[in-house]
Order: C-alpha cells, then structure tokens, then sequence
C-alpha cells in the first residue's frame, strides 16, 4: 500500500484485521468478507482484491486464524467458504446436540477427534500448502498473531511474525499454527506439531486458543502498539463470527448444575465465546479512547454491529456441520455484509468512511487468488 493517503494528505494508517473464534461459524465470517469484497472488487471494475494485502497484521484465534491464514497467503474467501462446506462434516463427525449426544461421544473415546484433527489437517494443506509464517512475512509484507495455549505449561502462547517479533516462529508451517490454534477440546483433538526449532525432538502440544483470546482484538491491539511508528495511526477492523443472542435466565434451584447438565463440558465453550467476545472488545474500545486522548490515534470498528436474529439460535453451534445450518450462516453473512455496505455509502457514518478507504485501498488481485513466490513453494497459479 502506498505510504501516504491520496486523499487526505496524511501518514497511511496501520491496519490490523482481528479474527474471532467459533469453529463451524467461521463459514459466516469468510462468508461476510467474501460478499463485501466482492461489491467493492466489481465497483472498481477489477476482477478480485487482496483483502490480505490490506492490512499490516491479521491476527486470529481458532477457526479466525483458519480465515486468516488464507487471507495472508492471499486465497480467495469462496474457497474458504467451500473449505467449511465440504471438509466441515468431517472435522466433526458427530454433532453434539443434547444429552445423550454427550454421553454417546464420550463412550467413543478419542474415535470422533482422531477422525476430525485428519480431517482437517488434509482441508488445511489445501489451502495453505506448506507456507510458512516467515514466508507470509517476507513475500507478502503481512505480520501474523495467532493466539494458542502451550499445553506442557499450561500458558498462553502467541505464534507470532512481526517486525519485532525475533525468528522463534519464523519456520512453523501455517497449518501447523491453524491446527494449533483450533484444538478446542472436547470437541477436536489436541495439536502435537513438531517443533521446527528442533527437528526430530518431542512434539509440541496446544490447545485452543479460543481459551484465552477467542476475540483476540487485544492481541492485535497490542502488537500495532508495539510495531507501528509513534506518528502513525492505527486502525483495527474486528470481525466476529455471528455473536449468539444468547443468556441463561436461571433461579436459585437452577443454579446448581452437574457436568451432564453442562453436558459434559459442552456448552462451557459457547459460554466462554461469548463472555470473551464482549469483554475484550469493550476493554479495546475503553483502551482505544484512552490511549487516543493522550494523543495516539486509534480507531476500531467491530461488525457486525448488530443483534442475531433469534432465529438464527438453532444454527450457532460450534459444530453443526448440517446444510441448513451452513445455508443460515452464509446468508445472514450476506445480509451483514450487504449492510455494511450501506454503511460505506452513507457520508455520516464515520465507520462506513474507514472502511470505504480500506476497501479502496486494496490492491487488485486474480479471481482464483494471488500469486507470489514464497521461500517453500512455488508460485500459487492464478
């Protein structure tokens, strides 16, 4: 992207793009950037943009990091979209819809998450090929955050390239880091990926990052604080994956919940999304302000920006691979995406302004995607 703005006269903002968790919803959210894309791509007469090149740092937690990833290494989002649609049933063979859908996966042992972590690995490769996150940096100028938790310490760890990051992750393939991430347990496996700083040794193991940043805006937040130059403003655009609408009116009696009422630890995961999603994203607004009040300007936009709609609750969980759920999401992202839209047409919406200027900003790229030379692999045919 050019260092100054054409329009304004004034030091390119630096542009972080934040990703949330919530497995199988990530459909809506490649979904969402592949439709507003797309309207912006035809304005222009061009035949697709490079959403990736758009931003100095996409960071992205689970399946956001999955999303993320492809955008980094520039993949077009309708095969990502096609990527939930024909390996989602396999990466979660077995929806956990009830009580007894509990209880029957945990007599199955580890048959259910040895089949899904196969599944997604292939699905991965795929998209990702064998790109590592120093190939991403150097061909493609783009910095990653991807947030997982480190199992033998039971910590929180960020795989990270950025300017200042130092060379530790500089060699983990990006399907490594999206395995990583996304090994939510109970419902997939934990990833034992091999540590590239010392072949042949033990293989590490994560858990999912959606444990601890599932809305990794801090995260993102925190790095451009760290890299961007003190003068140059920075903008985060903060993407969720179709927020449930959801609350537990309970009474006293209700309270006292067992591990079958919990199913098993099931709907703790939808739980934790959810707290997650509003309280990091209200800390990054008070954060923002403050920090923009002592002269530093940031500026944020999290869409979508409004309420589900109730009927979309049969639809939201983390893995409901069925048709009709996917069809949902697909098209509530579509009518998000045609909303925000709007929102870039109107002159009063300051939040439709800066994404108007990223979307105008973004550099033009092949219908079947971008194509670069990276240090392990060839060029991607457009």
């Amino acid at each position: 992207m050019a260092v100054e703005q054409k329009d304004q006269g004034v030091k390119r903002p630096y542009r972080v793009l934040s990703l949330d968790g919530g497995g199988m919803r990530g459909i809506y959210t490649a979904a969402f950037l592949a439709r507003l894309t797309d309207q912006f791509a035809r304005i222009r007469g061009e035949p697709a943009l490079d959403l990736g090149r758009g931003f100095d740092l996409i960071t992205g937690t689970s399946t956001g990091a999955i999303v993320g990833c492809a955008l980094a290494v520039g993949r077009p989002m309708t095969e990502v979209v096609s990527l939930y649609r024909v390996h989602g049933p396999k990466i979660f063979p077995h929806r956990i819809a009830g009580m007894r859908s509990a209880i029957y996966r945990a007599s199955q042992g580890s048959r259910f998450v040895r089949e899904g972590d196969k599944a997604l690995r292939e699905a991965l490769y795929g998209v990702l090929d064998n790109v590592t996150m120093l190939d991403v940096f150097e061909g493609r100028g783009i910095s990653l955050s991807i947030p997982t938790v480190l199992m033998s310490e039971h910590r929180a760890w960020v795989f990270k390239k950025t300017p200042k990051s130092g060379v530790r992750d500089d060699r983990y393939p990006l399907v490594d880091v999206c395995m990583a991430t996304s090994a939510a347990p109970i419902y997939r496996s934990l990833a034992a990926i091999d540590d590239p700083n010392a072949p042949g040794g033990p293989k590490q193991v994560f858990a999912d990052g959606g444990l601890w940043a599932n809305n990794p805006i801090m995260v993102g937040l925190i790095d451009a604080l760290t890299v961007a130059p003190p003068d140059q403003p920075i903008e985060i655009y903060s993407l969720g994956t179709c927020p449930r609408p959801e609350g537990d009116h309970l009474d006293a009696d209700n309270a006292h919940r067992s591990m079958l009422d919990w199913r098993l630890g099931a709907d703790v995961a939808p739980l934790s999304i959810s707290a997650q999603e509003f309280a990091f994203d209200h800390m990054a607004r008070l954060l923002t302000n403050v920090i923009s009040d002592c002269g530093r300007a940031i500026r944020r936009v999290r869409f979508p920006n409004k309420p589900v709609p109730a009927s979309m609750m049969p639809y939201l969980a983390l893995d409901d691979t069925r048709t009709e759920a996917m069809d949902r999401l697909v098209g509530q992202a579509h009518t998000d995406a045609d909303l925000t839209k709007s929102a870039c047409d109107d002159i009063n919406s300051e939040d439709g302004r800066m994404i108007r200027r990223l979307m105008q900003d973004l550099p033009a790229m092949p219908a079947t995607g971008a194509v670069w030379r990276s240090g392990s692999n060839e060029d991607r045919k457009g």
